[in-house]
């Protein structure tokens, strides 16, 4: 039997969440942004985080897989790309976790070959201890020890993304 053991919950994360949108306001000023939020993970995420932006802001979608059950296989491939025409824009690609990095490095070099202006990362959670590949995320809301976690948009087999907490699952 499953067991989740809370270790962010609704308020705590709200609150981090509008301290991000402060600081990418803060940052961006005036100028537009395209956020990208990478799916399915992060939409929660980024219909969050949006809210507490003030700078114009658009949003696109891009999906990667790399993941089979609780860890990753190394193997990334982009299942949906952007809509959108991002050449010379600012893109603030939106992220739920980051661990090992290999997911999120493929998904940057990809995003560059759409030529914008910038890319910067936001990501809810850095597992900075599963770290294979070296990347600069320029906002994070919680750093987590190497736990498998779900809820708020994160999931174990298509379960428990609907869960407004964040939780360690123990199977």
């Amino acid at each position: 039997m499953e067991k989740i053991e809370v270790i962010f919950k609704k308020e705590e994360i709200q609150k981090k969440i509008k301290e991000l949108g402060a600081l990418i306001s803060k940052d961006y000023g005036d100028e537009e942004i395209v956020l990208v939020c990478n799916l399915k993970g992060a939409f929660i995420f980024l219909a969050d985080l949006c809210r507490y932006i003030t700078s114009p802001t658009s949003i696109d979608f891009i999906a990667t897989t790399s993941y089979k059950g609780t860890e990753t296989t190394g193997d990334v491939r982009i299942i949906k790309d952007l809509k959108m025409d991002v050449k010379g824009k600012h893109l603030l690609l939106v992220e739920d976790i980051v661990d090992t990095g290999f997911t999120l490095d493929y998904t940057v070099k990809y995003l560059w070959l759409h030529k914008p202006k910038s890319i910067r990362i936001c990501t809810l959670l850095d597992k900075r201890c599963k770290r294979k590949v070296e990347l600069d995320l320029d906002y994070i809301g919680f750093e987590i020890e190497d736990r498998f976690v779900v809820g708020y948009g994160l999931d174990y087999n298509e379960r428990y993304r609907e869960l407004d907490y964040i939780g360690e699952l123990i199977l």
